[in-house]
């Protein structure tokens, strides 16, 4: 009962947060977007003190069903797992816990958090990795059948579905979600929970309070047989039966309840552990420390030396390959009428990086986002993208070359679980300077008096642009103190392929 409790619990977490990352349309957020704030790094990124006590009491009582309910990514482990234990039904033993590694991979996470190193942040936290693999890998065949259904429904007169174009918003970012499913499908395949137990942060951290939950799962050694039906089922590998005693390291555990069945004497039972210990499991735990001692089995270590080893390969072939992204995209044409090609836009060299409304100041946005691509994932307007930039690589910014941030949408503030971007309201997002344009004479068909344009002064919603005389031609001016940001004017310049005018952000948004 205790399993099918928890499988349930687990499909509805890991179905809603997956579908908050494929929708496009905006409409599940409201239902759905409480899962993602509820996931561990971000609560502590965003200060959410109620969700973070919550979640520690609830190990400190139940153990971590974190990690097997709410956790996407340990419930995607899980799927993986089962896969091969219908393929092995002796797929798990234990293993010892690679304690060196655990800590070691905890303690430099703690460090690159508290000093702002965030790809090493980024890299490591479960919830951010899973939003990745599903935005770059899901996402993407996820429209495709929608445009499918789209093109359908628009031959049969119904207008139900709409297009959404398909792109590449960044290569090393693809890449690095490509090469985390890998190493985790590996993993999970091989060795079960190895990822959770020996290098993610998260699972760490709960870890130090696991250990004295109020109920976990005990075995009675007086009923035991020593079959290992319950190690053999254990995906965690934290399960040991030998002829000297049997023994559950509980910080490992993630209270799945996979062995609570498998006992044919009904000797292991997920039960209140305080005050005291199963008949005969007190002598079997004072041998534990001497025979741990020559119980190292290297498997698991090296799986996961393997997959540090592979991650930090793909950072740093993902920076190297960012240049060969914007030299393909400069190469691409496209053409008009079989008359004139035209280039496509590319993002320009900014001072500043442009961050979302509802980012207190570029500092904090970085600061706090976890990189998971949610609102990336959801930006309807195709502004948002990762960054390719190895001090923030795969955290958002905004570009303008493929649409503009419009004043009424406030879809993103309502969904980062980090509180890297604050919830605003639409009148309060109209206040809000994110950046400020700037204009290039040298490129502007006005100033240059190619052509009569003043599209930049036309479009600008906060009416900061104003065409000024200057000698023969005519020069956009841009009011500082009024411009929002928003890249509406880079968007719509029509020169091709670095715009006339273009928006760098501020650092301190107000």
């Amino acid at each position: 009962m205790l399993k099918k409790l928890r499988v349930a619990l687990a499909i509805l977490f890991w179905l809603g947060i997956t579908l908050l990352f494929l929708d496009f349309t905006g409409a599940l957020h409201g239902y759905l977007g409480w899962m993602a704030k509820l996931q561990f790094l971000p609560a502590v990124l965003a200060v959410n003190v109620g969700v973070i006590v919550g979640l520690v009491l609830l190990t400190l009582v139940f153990g971590r069903v974190y990690c097997s309910v709410i956790c996407p990514l340990g419930v995607f482990q899980d799927g993986i797992s089962w896969l091969r234990a219908h393929k092995d039904k002796k797929a798990y033993t234990y293993k010892k816990e690679a304690k060196w590694l655990r800590y070691g991979v905890w303690a430099v996470f703690v460090i690159a958090l508290v000093a702002g190193i965030h790809v090493i942040v980024t890299v490591l936290a479960p919830y951010s990795a899973y939003g990745r693999m599903v935005q770059n890998l899901l996402q993407p065949v996820y429209l495709w059948c929608n445009n499918l259904f789209a093109g359908m429904a628009e031959r049969a007169g119904s207008y139900a579905f709409y297009e959404k174009e398909v792109w590449l918003r960044s290569l090393p970012t693809f890449l690095v979600a490509v090469v985390t499913l890998v190493v985790i499908v590996i993993l999970a395949f091989r060795g079960g929970r190895t990822y959770c137990n020996t290098i993610c942060p998260v699972g760490t951290t709960l870890s130090f309070f696991s250990r004295f939950a109020m109920f976990r799962p005990m075995i009675d050694e007086s009923q035991c047989v020593r079959c290992h039906s319950c190690e053999h089922k254990c995906k965690a590998q934290c399960i040991e039966i030998t002829k000297e005693r049997v023994h559950i390291d509980h910080s490992r555990c993630v209270d799945c309840f996979d062995c609570i069945d498998t006992c044919p004497k009904g000797g292991l039972k997920y039960r209140f552990a305080w005050g005291g210990k199963t008949p005969g499991q007190a002598g079997s735990d004072k041998g534990q420390a001497g025979s741990d001692k020559g119980n190292v089995v290297p498997d698991a270590d090296g799986a996961s030396r393997r997959a540090m080893i592979a991650g930090t390969v793909a950072m740093v072939g993902a920076a190297a390959l960012k240049g060969v992204e914007a030299r393909a995209q400069g190469a691409a044409k496209k053409v008009d009428g079989g008359l004139a090609d035209i280039l496509p836009k590319q993002a320009p060299e900014r001072e500043t990086p442009v961050t979302p409304p509802g980012s207190q100041s570029v500092k904090d946005f970085y600061r706090r986002c976890t990189a998971c691509q949610l609102c990336v994932a959801e930006c309807p307007n195709n502004v948002l993208r990762p960054s390719g930039s190895l001090d923030r690589l795969m955290q958002p910014e905004m570009s303008f070359e493929k649409g503009f941030c419009r004043p009424e949408c406030t879809r993103c503030s309502e969904l980062c679980p980090a509180g890297a971007i604050r919830k605003i309201g639409r009148e309060e997002k109209t206040q809000y300077h994110i950046g400020t344009a700037r204009v290039n004479p040298d490129l502007c068909l006005e100033a240059t008096g190619q052509s009569a344009c003043g599209k930049c002064a036309q479009i600008c919603p906060s009416g900061a642009i104003q065409l000024v005389s200057s000698g023969e031609h005519r020069i956009p001016a841009v009011a500082e103190e009024v411009c929002i940001g928003c890249g509406a004017c880079e968007y719509l310049c029509p020169v091709r392929p670095i715009s006339a005018i273009t928006v760098n952000g501020r650092t301190q948004h107000i």
